[in-house]
């Protein structure tokens, strides 16, 4: 089975990361970190870059444990590309970082975390930043 980290360059992402690691260190499953967006760096935040994406390469190139990290940048939304993940990488649990949001924003520009939730089969752990 696999554990699956959603990861964005961002503290909750990071939070995501470490637990990822953590539970699929303690299972012995292979770990896969995945950052999904729409458009390249200039259009989305949310997408990891060079450094980065080296940094996470090499982090975790020295777990105990299988771990890869993918990276999606193209016409399917991330939701979608999450889900897609979880059917064809057989994922025993998802793990998402969480952000403080007001209401108002929540209702303007919707919900990643709300709509992955609702949508995978396979359990979610939801992490907040400290």
């Amino acid at each position: 089975m696999t554990i699956l980290v959603a990861y964005a360059p961002r503290p909750e992402g990071e939070a995501a990361l470490e637990k990822g690691i953590e539970a699929a260190t303690r299972r012995n499953e292979r770990l896969i970190v995945v950052n999904a967006a729409v458009g390249g760096p200039q259009e989305d935040p949310n997408i990891v870059s060079g450094h980065d994406a080296e940094r996470l390469e090499q982090r975790l190139q020295g777990l105990s444990i299988p771990a890869e990290f993918k990276m999606f940048v193209r016409g399917h939304n991330a939701v979608e590309e999450i889900q897609n993940l979880v059917h064809r990488e057989q994922v025993s649990l998802l793990v998402i970082g969480l952000r403080r949001r007001s209401a108002v924003g929540k209702l303007l520009l919707g919900s990643v975390a709300h709509d992955i939730l609702m949508s995978v089969p396979c359990p979610v752990l939801a992490v907040k930043a400290e």
